[in-house]
């Protein structure tokens, strides 16, 4: 029973990964008996990996349809945010008194990459976004936020913060309008007003201090994320 639970385990986590990095769409149906030829295992662990998978709200077990990755919401995704941006507003002002100098230049770093990453997928257009570049841009983001979410030395506040991210889409969603880029570029500029808080030592809730330019940013990247929905949806119902 211990090696099944394990490598339930193990397919739970692969399937995770596909679903939030976008390769396993809102939608997609996960059928056990092909999941059981693809991981060369019994039903057994495909059936409690995929009840870890509903456990962390990240499929449905729909009744006579089988399994389905979770179409999330407008409105869970807005509460997501506003969960997160909580958690995260208190991680930063507690990581700010703390931050060592090898962590602001991790921040710096991730900051950079995020933004050069953001500029090749805009000058790239829609067409043209490569998956592989996707997964950089979305992954220099997390890097950012996790450099903060470390720093503030509280594991229980971290796996929180990682669970509510969990919810959202994975990094295939992008679009590329006037609206969105002007959004692209505010989160940018938050992300530098939020790392020289964080190395100015302000933490404070005043809108200069670091918690208050965190809840902000997460608010904003929230309404980035509906932005890009709409777009796509719309786009979707042109066809």
């Amino acid at each position: 029973m211990a090696a099944a639970t394990t490598k339930a385990d193990d397919i739970a986590l692969e399937i995770e990964e596909a679903i939030l990095s976008g390769e396993l769409a809102p939608g997609t149906v996960l059928r056990q008996e092909q999941l059981s030829e693809r991981f060369a295992v019994s039903r057994t662990p495909v059936r409690e990996a995929l009840r870890q998978l509903a456990a962390l709200g990240l499929v449905d077990f729909v009744p006579n349809r089988g399994v389905r990755v979770r179409q999330v919401s407008r409105a869970e995704l807005r509460e997501a945010f506003l969960v997160r941006a909580e958690l995260e507003g208190l991680a930063i002002e507690l990581a700010t008194p703390r931050v060592t100098d090898d962590e602001l230049a991790a921040l710096e770093q991730a900051e950079r990459s995020f933004a050069d990453l953001t500029h090749a997928l805009r000058a790239a257009g829609e067409s043209k976004v490569e998956s592989r570049v996707l997964a950089e841009w979305s992954g220099a983001n997390e890097a950012f936020h996790d450099v903060i979410l470390r720093a503030a030395g509280a594991p229980l506040l971290e796996r929180m913060a990682r669970s509510v991210r969990r919810i959202f889409p994975g990094q295939a969603v992008w679009a590329h309008d006037a609206e969105i880029d002007a959004l692209y570029e505010r989160n940018l500029r938050q992300h530098t007003a939020i790392r020289e808080a964080i190395a100015a030592r302000s933490a404070a809730r005043s809108p200069a201090g670091a918690r208050a330019l965190m809840v902000d940013h997460i608010a904003e990247s929230g309404r980035l994320l509906e932005a890009i929905l709409a777009r796509l949806e719309e786009r979707a119902g042109r066809r």
